[in-house]
């Protein structure tokens, strides 16, 4: 199965931008998947579980949001944040023409959803968040700048997948033709047959030139009422295990599942990872054997 490429207008103080995006499944199928990947990723990282998920009934979108993957980059790099991102994906709901989405977001998606599903009359209907919430620590904030805002250069492919595996090895226990695809998603070609990082380096602006400090979001998260999915690495070091507990006692009624051989963020790419996804999403109850009650 192959994803249709599409894309849209968005618009920032620049003006216009194009804003790329796959199509997965039948456009007319009943339930709709919105896909959203983490900051310096595309759309790209949800084929696998687009696929399953199209393959079970779902018409499933895969952006790449603006600075990333096939979308056009912005000429003010102040501009790449969360409000631009909102006003996108705004965007693209119009352009799909339903009333209402499944959301899975990982990382920067999942925040992005988030905030979506606390705005009045927002058309989410359930929400897998993959390894973020609304406390965000500054050591993890750290640990991201040291690379967002590179511009990396490769001179070979096998260059390149070294990077990506050093870089994203916290997304699990991948196999080599996993890791394969995802540095061919990563890439976009240079000068001389070389390669490129897939995303403009300017996205990494609001990282530089100030003091970094916790992120807290807890007054978004309280507003949420959709039943949420949360998906931990378990060795996360953005998603704490003690918020991953409070967001279970308080705000929407949340389901946790800890991916054991993950950092952040699981990549999604194993079958339980794909199967616990379209299960939740179908109604049924995620698998919680590891996971602490709700207290």
């Amino acid at each position: 199965m192959e994803p249709e490429k599409r894309h849209f207008l968005g618009l920032s103080r620049s003006g216009f931008h194009r804003v790329a995006y796959r199509e997965w499944g039948a456009r007319d199928a009943p339930r709709t998947a919105v896909c959203v990947h983490g900051l310096t990723r595309n759309g790209r990282d949800f084929d696998a579980l687009a696929a399953a998920l199209a393959g079970a009934g779902w018409r499933v979108i895969c952006p790449d949001m603006v600075g990333r993957g096939d979308s056009d980059w912005l000429g003010n790099a102040a501009d790449y944040g969360y409000p631009q991102y909102l006003q996108d994906v705004t965007a693209l709901l119009a352009r799909l023409d339903v009333t209402e989405v499944d959301w899975i977001g990982t990382s920067m998606g999942g925040l992005i959803g988030m905030m979506l599903a606390a705005s009045n009359g927002h058309p989410v209907r359930r929400m897998v968040i993959n390894d973020v919430g609304p406390l965000i620590p500054k050591a993890a904030l750290e640990r991201i700048a040291e690379y967002v805002g590179q511009s990396w250069s490769f001179g070979s492919l096998a260059e390149a997948e070294g990077h990506v595996r050093r870089t994203y090895g916290e997304f699990g226990d991948l196999t080599d033709a996993q890791w394969r695809k995802l540095t061919e998603d990563s890439l976009r070609p240079g000068p001389d047959g070389g390669y490129l990082s897939n995303y403009d380096p300017q996205i990494g602006a609001a990282f530089v030139g100030q003091p970094l400090e916790d992120v807290d979001l807890w007054p978004v998260w309280d507003r949420l009422s959709c039943p949420v999915l949360l998906l931990r690495g378990l060795r996360s070091e953005l998603l704490m295990a003690g918020t991953a507990r409070e967001m279970m006692r308080r705000g929407p009624p949340t389901e946790l599942v800890e991916i054991p051989a993950a950092g952040h963020a699981p990549a999604l790419l194993s079958a339980f990872e794909i199967e616990t996804v379209r299960d939740w999403l179908t109604g049924g109850t995620a698998d919680l054997q590891a996971v602490p009650a709700r207290s």
